[in-house]
């Protein structure tokens, strides 16, 4: 009887009350989940009373959390990350920065190490031309105490750049005693030659008292028929900084010509020609440019006149047409000197540009002498007429001041 009243509650389907007591064997789910079963997770949220949405929330706020606390660590490593960068940036600019700035002011990319480099570009950029070889002068000074005057040698020059299109120079040398410009010497022509052999003397007259104020200034120059004369380069000497007690001889640098302040008194065009059969002397004028203005309008009157000279007398005079209102003349007119050949070596050509004026006396604007014992690029286009006879050699030359040239005529007689 016993047993079919403990059977009939489990046939009936009523439950008993074994599931309430502590002692209940775990089953199969409970055993697999390790004792957490999310069904009695929900179970116990249940039992708490809380409603659906504010465990939703609390999932939600949850979850944030350790979103955020993920990104956190991840910025934190990659501001790490960035610092070693730019610590192992800024030890490598530190290391670099001179080569850097050096960099920056040439303006171009160089080898990180160059101290050395970056010193000879500094100095290659600041001063360019003092690296730039002009070539070399010999020459000599000494005072004649006994006559009063400045003796100056110029024996050679040496490793001339080439200003030729044929690598090479036609060099001469001018000489002035500033501030007096009227004192000037040139040297002969010296053609296809970047070593050139002058030996020549120039004398000077000036007193000793007042030699000190003065400068010697020995220009090179390129010579060339038909253009401007290029300076090659300068030598300039105050005479206050020489001993003149002794005899000096030495070799100096030739510098970059300083422009010629000397007055322009302008340009003449002229061709020579000479035949030794008939001896027979033709010299063409051929035209002038950048005269010196000497009218009150700006402009001139120019005419020419050229003398036959010979011991400093003059043999024969002719004079061309008178151009009016201009200081650009063309006049291609031709005259003609009977002169032997035995004569010819020893004449001189003087060509002087005038300005007409009607009331009073002409002006003279500028004066040139060749022929015999002429210097510079006059000497040079006589020589070229001498060695090509028959035929007729043209030339442009500078006008020099009229007192220049008679003084250069006086001490050649």
């Amino acid at each position: 009887m016993t047993g079919n009243h403990r059977a009939a509650p489990a046939a009936l389907g009523i439950p008993t009350t074994t599931a309430h007591m502590p002692s209940a064997t775990p089953t199969p789910d409970q055993k697999q989940s390790g004792g957490h079963n999310p069904k009695k997770f929900m179970s116990e949220l249940r039992s708490v009373h809380m409603p659906s949405w504010a465990v939703a929330a609390l999932c939600i706020v949850s979850l944030s959390l350790v979103l955020t606390c993920a990104v956190c660590v991840w910025k934190k490593c990659l501001k790490k990350k960035d610092k070693d960068k730019e610590k192992d940036k800024k030890h490598g600019k530190e290391k670099n920065k001179g080569d850097f700035d050096t960099e920056m002011n040439a303006g171009y990319t160089k080898p990180p190490k160059k101290d050395e480099g970056d010193k000879e570009t500094e100095l290659s950029d600041n001063e360019p031309k003092e690296q730039e070889k002009l070539g070399r002068l010999h020459f000599t000074l000494d005072y004649n105490f006994t006559d009063n005057t400045l003796v100056v040698g110029i024996l050679q020059g040496a490793e001339l750049p080439a200003m030729d299109v044929g690598g090479s120079s036609d060099p001469y040398v001018k000489l002035v005693l500033l501030p007096d410009k009227k004192k000037k010497f040139e040297t002969k022509v010296h053609r296809k030659t970047l070593n050139p052999d002058f030996n020549e003397t120039f004398t000077f007259k000036v007193p000793y008292t007042e030699l000190g104020g003065k400068t010697l200034v020995m220009t090179m120059y390129d010579f060339d028929r038909f253009s401007k004369h290029d300076a090659i380069g300068a030598v300039k000497i105050p005479m206050s900084s020489v001993d003149f007690s002794q005899s000096l001889q030495e070799w100096r640098d030739l510098q970059k010509a300083e422009k010629e302040e000397s007055e322009k008194l302008g340009d003449i065009c002229l061709s020579l020609r000479y035949v030794p059969t008939a001896g027979k002397l033709t010299v063409v004028i051929l035209e002038a440019k950048n005269l010196k203005k000497m009218d009150v309008g700006g402009l001139s009157d120019p005419y020419v006149k050229i003398h036959l000279m010979q011991n400093g007398k003059r043999l024969k005079k002719k004079k061309t047409t008178i151009k009016k209102n201009t200081l650009n003349p063309y006049y291609n007119e031709s005259f003609s000197f009977e002169v032997p050949c035995e004569q010819i070596e020893k004449v001189q050509v003087a060509v002087t540009v005038l300005d007409y004026d009607k009331i009073g006396k002409n002006d003279a604007i500028g004066k040139v002498l060749l022929g015999c014992n002429s210097t510079g690029t006059e000497q040079c286009h006589w020589s070229d007429m001498l060695a090509n006879p028959r035929r007729p050699i043209a030339q442009w030359h500078n006008l020099k001041s009229v007192d220049e040239v008679n003084t250069q005529i006086s001490n050649k007689k």
